[in-house]
């Protein structure tokens, strides 16, 4: 990709129209097993980058995805904006500045923002959150790299990747955030922050596909 954020209305816009898509289902999947809002504060903070998309896609890709993770953090609210702010401002200081953004060179520092993620929601892989599906999707990119895989292999096994994580979160045992004193009850329901991670992963790799 190029140096600076061109790209970056178009994928937010592309992302907030997929949530909107899906927000029936997820605030369902939600309202099993958490607070029920997910979709809500997801919503009000990519309506602030809406907002933002013409002074974003003139920034560089570190200083627009610092940005990001600041508004997200600010407008979401809760354990998401938390997370989600984490995971771009993370993303931002592992993102070399005015340079462009390969696949080698985003796949770095999203490894590096994902590992943030898991230390401020002192989360794993297997606890039935969204890490469910960035963590292998971060492996997925690596393995990509590592082969010397096309840019459209790559997306392709990124996507396929991202769905089979969500599905894997339905037979976990909830141990994070409201679901876990549900207990064996979290069983049996796909993770809504999973969900929506997958969601605009593939969103994301489609849109960069085409």
């Amino acid at each position: 990709m190029e140096t600076k954020a061109s790209l970056l209305p178009s994928l937010i816009k592309s992302v907030a129209e997929v949530i909107e898509q899906n927000s029936a289902e997820v605030t369902k999947l939600d309202q099993a097993i958490g607070d029920g809002d997910h979709v809500f504060n997801l919503q009000r903070g990519l309506k602030a980058l809406i907002d933002q998309s013409t002074e974003l896609e003139q920034l560089d890709w570190s200083t627009a995805f610092q940005k990001i993770g600041m508004t997200l953090m600010s407008t979401m609210g809760g354990a998401s904006g938390s997370l989600f702010g984490t995971l771009f401002l993370a993303l931002s200081k592992a993102t070399p500045k005015e340079q462009l953004l390969t696949i080698t060179i985003f796949s770095a520092a999203f490894s590096q923002a994902v590992e943030a993620v898991k230390k401020r929601g002192k989360a794993d892989a297997g606890e039935k959150t969204m890490l469910d599906v960035l963590i292998p999707v971060v492996e997925s990119l690596q393995q990509s790299v590592t082969a010397g895989s096309a840019s459209i292999d790559a997306l392709k096994n990124l996507k396929n990747t991202a769905i089979i994580g969500v599905e894997s979160t339905r037979d976990m045992l909830a141990t994070k955030g409201r679901a876990s004193f549900l207990g064996e009850r979290s069983r049996g329901h796909i993770d809504a922050g999973a969900k929506t991670s997958q969601l605009m992963i593939c969103t994301i790799a489609d849109l960069i596909e085409s």
